[in-house]
């Protein structure tokens, strides 16, 4: 059995993107969504590497991204838990990701004087 997760980018000219659409089919979500940024980690295990795409949109807001950033970490935090068991280091995640947030919001005033 095979599952598909389908994302389509569309690039403007100079190749940045401008509009990003998902759809899995096999979970439920059968018309495209929109999307101002995707962040896709995989795992070569025959290299021992992480390989990454990092897209995001030009609509895609300061703000936007440091929410999506820590919604990322408090969520791999979780992944992380669940997959090793670690709850120790999974807190320290958790405890990271909250401040960050935190870091970022105060950032985000400061620039915003």
């Amino acid at each position: 059995m095979k599952s598909n997760i389908n994302i389509q980018v569309d690039l403007a000219e100079d190749k940045m993107p401008e509009a990003i659409q998902w759809t899995a089919p096999d979970g439920g979500v059968t018309d495209w969504q929109h999307a101002k940024a995707i962040l896709l980690g995989l795992w070569d295990g025959q290299e021992k590497s992480a390989l990454r795409i990092d897209l995001w949109t030009g609509k895609m807001m300061v703000d936007e991204m440091n929410d999506f950033f820590y919604q990322t970490l408090y969520g791999m935090a979780d992944t992380y838990q669940r997959a090793t068991k670690n709850t120790e280091l999974s807190n320290e995640l958790k405890a990271f990701a909250k401040a960050f947030l935190k870091k970022a919001a105060a950032a985000a005033e400061v620039e915003s004087k």
